[in-house]
């Protein structure tokens, strides 16, 4: 192919895509050349590229190929003018939707680490199996109270803040295996009992809780509800409903995945308390007031606006245009 030839010949029709990609408003008939035009362009970009591969004629084409495009099925919306939406009704509808999930998972953390705990309370020889009654006296002495003050504040409320949103992401993104997140629910709930059983078992009970609750109360809070969007995308893929299996899979998972986006911020809410509040020295009523007064804060946004969001329809799913097509159908 002559590529300054074929240019030559086609310059009309690429100018005239050139100047009606430039228009902000169009007739119909403006309209119907619109995309006549760019099917044309279309075609030749990929005669160009065929023949004579990356060339200053293609890269022009292609250029006004993209601006044209823009004017029949428009730009994304900005990021900045999106977050209002995101934080007022889909992120809140999302968490709303899984508030009986996450009591439920609530339940058997706490369940499974009474067991575990009174288990290994009530016989020696059990708790003997995680460990020696040497490193567990250190630990209720000393190492439990210390790991919250060895490291600088902001850089401990970074470590945490980064460490558990992983796993919430975690959770959220594997909760499809219907493995991952009981296997996750069920180390954790083992940890807090076990510890729970070597603290009271060396007098230092009261220790236990008043280092757990200021921030554990949101922290735990946050992991019930990762735990819950995934097991609910688990849930969409066995049991999808009058919905396909694709379809389901596809709407929970888009909607869902915004909770691993939420909780990034909630956990690191929960870190700053577990960094900086945690290990003050201030009395222990004004520290855990912080930490339930966080965890008030969070269950109201859930609930109250949550709440809100979903009568008015929200489910925390994109809008239809930004999802794109449920389904391939033939034309």
């Amino acid at each position: 192919m002559d590529l300054d030839a074929y240019a030559t010949a086609r310059r009309d029709e690429w100018d005239r895509l050139q100047v009606l990609g430039r228009q902000r408003r169009f007739t119909g008939p403006e309209a119907d050349e619109l995309i006549e035009r760019y099917q044309s362009g279309a075609a030749d970009l990929s005669a160009i590229k065929t023949s004579a591969g990356s060339s200053v004629h293609g890269d022009r084409l292609s250029v006004l190929l993209s601006r044209a495009r823009l004017r029949f099925t428009g730009a994304s919306a900005n990021l900045l003018s999106q977050l209002p939406r995101f934080f007022i009704a889909q992120l809140p509808a999302a968490l709303y939707r899984l508030r009986w999930i996450t009591l439920a998972v609530a339940a058997f953390t706490v369940l499974v680490a009474w067991l575990y705990g009174a288990w290994a309370f009530g016989d020696p020889q059990v708790l003997a199996n995680f460990g020696s009654d040497a490193d567990f006296k250190k630990l209720a002495e000393e190492k439990f109270v210390d790991y919250y003050s060895e490291n600088p504040a902001a850089s401990f409320a970074g470590q945490v803040w980064t460490n558990n949103a992983w796993i919430a992401a975690q959770c959220v993104a594997f909760g499809v295996t219907g493995v991952y997140v009981p296997y996750v629910l069920f180390q954790n709930a083992q940890g807090i009992g076990v510890s729970a059983a070597v603290m009271f078992a060396h007098g230092k009970g009261d220790v236990f809780f008043l280092y757990i609750l200021p921030h554990g109360l949101l922290e735990l809070t946050a992991v019930f509800v990762a735990a819950a969007a995934g097991l609910r995308i688990f849930w969409a893929w066995v049991a999808p409903g009058a919905r396909g299996r694709g379809e389901a899979l596809a709407e929970d998972g888009r909607a869902l995945f915004t909770v691993a986006i939420g909780l990034v911020i909630v956990l690191g809410v929960s870190g700053v308390i577990e960094g900086f509040v945690t290990p003050a020295p201030w009395p222990w009523p004004v520290k855990i007031g912080i930490g339930v007064l966080a965890l008030a804060g969070f269950l109201f946004y859930m609930l109250f606006f949550g709440g809100r969001a979903v009568r008015a329809g929200e489910t925390g799913d994109l809008v239809e245009f930004e999802a794109g097509a449920r389904t391939i159908t033939a034309g």
